[in-house]
């Protein structure tokens, strides 16, 4: 366990350099920050002040070894508009992100499994194909329309609920919540929805074909032939049996929707990391671009650390060695 363990922190630790080593290539060869930190009348000593003051007159292989220098000592950087350190900007927007992500996930979650065992266990039902018509739409349609549509729909046509805004927030253990709040629910609505539509359509899919696939194996037969309660036939030998795909595919998806939740906050104006990622962006403020994938891809590392220890939770059978990706039993 300790060795595996090691292993894995040893992988992680690559995996994180490598993406600065990217992160920092990509985003030389995608502008000057100067360029925009700067009037378009300033003369070249002003330009060259900037730059200095930023680092930016250095040679790219030296900004890197001094930003790993710092991101030992947990400083990622200064944002060159905010003027604050990047990783408390990251920290400070995360809370927003996190509890629209979580909710997604539980709404995904939810109505995925639920309607993924209801496709499996009765395939030509005509329910069950109205659900698998509805997880193509669900995958196939744009997130930025349906986000479009939702608002069209329930806050300017119906009036149900807000379009935009975190709403009211209330303090717990030092952070501000908005989901403890009614106001900060009816705002958590849409975004939520929007993010969960495609983990819906996607963890169904995935929940049916488990069942299709376990169904009709003896030891389910056998539980039904025992004469056991259909319930404890899908709970316990049904829906057991093809929890392991289902729980990587949640941890990637918890991770991916926090990463990729910029569309949504941007058309909901939701105050998270993702669009303070977009903003980042106009501006080329690099360390924060930076602080905001470093977090990311901790974020993926630990999820997906977490989901091989369950494996062997969920099934004693799986070795930690077998849980790992990639491993070749």
């Amino acid at each position: 366990m300790s060795s595996w363990l090691l292993r894995r922190l040893i992988q992680a630790g690559f995996v994180v350099l490598a993406m600065t080593v990217i992160v920092f290539a990509g985003l030389h060869l995608a502008g000057n920050p100067v360029d925009i930190l700067v009037p378009p009348d300033a003369d070249a000593a002003e330009r060259a002040r900037i730059a200095a003051i930023f680092g930016l007159d250095r040679p790219l292989w030296r900004q890197y070894l001094l930003f790993l220098e710092r991101a030992v000592q947990g400083d990622l950087g200064r944002s060159f508009i905010y003027n604050q350190p990047a990783l408390s900007l990251v920290v400070e927007r995360l809370p927003a992100t996190l509890e629209l992500s979580v909710l997604a996930l539980l709404l995904a979650v939810g109505f995925g499994i639920s309607l993924g065992l209801l496709a499996g266990l009765r395939p030509h039902a005509p329910v069950s194909r109205l659900i698998m018509a509805g997880s193509v739409v669900g995958l196939s349609l744009p997130t930025f329309w349906v986000g479009l549509m939702l608002v069209v729909a329930f806050s300017v046509r119906l009036g149900w609920l807000p379009s935009s805004g975190r709403g009211a927030t209330v303090p717990l253990l030092g952070v501000e919540w908005s989901f403890l709040t009614l106001d900060g629910l009816r705002h958590l609505a849409l975004p939520a929805v929007n993010l969960a539509l495609f983990k819906v359509a996607l963890i169904l899919r995935l929940t049916r074909a488990g069942v299709r696939e376990v169904v009709h194996l003896d030891y389910v037969r056998f539980a039904r032939a025992r004469g056991l309660a259909p319930s404890r036939v899908i709970g316990v030998h049904i829906l057991r049996a093809i929890l392991i795909p289902i729980v990587t595919v949640i941890g990637l998806e918890f991770c991916s929707t926090i990463a990729f939740s910029m569309v949504t906050e941007s058309i909901f104006a939701w105050p998270g990391i993702g669009r303070l990622m977009i903003e980042s962006i106009q501006v080329l403020d690099r360390p924060v671009i930076v602080a905001y994938l470093v977090a990311v891809v901790l974020l993926f590392v630990t999820v997906n650390l977490l989901a091989d220890i369950l494996y062997r939770l969920l099934d004693p059978r799986v070795g930690l060695a077998d849980a790992a990706p990639g491993a070749v039993r």
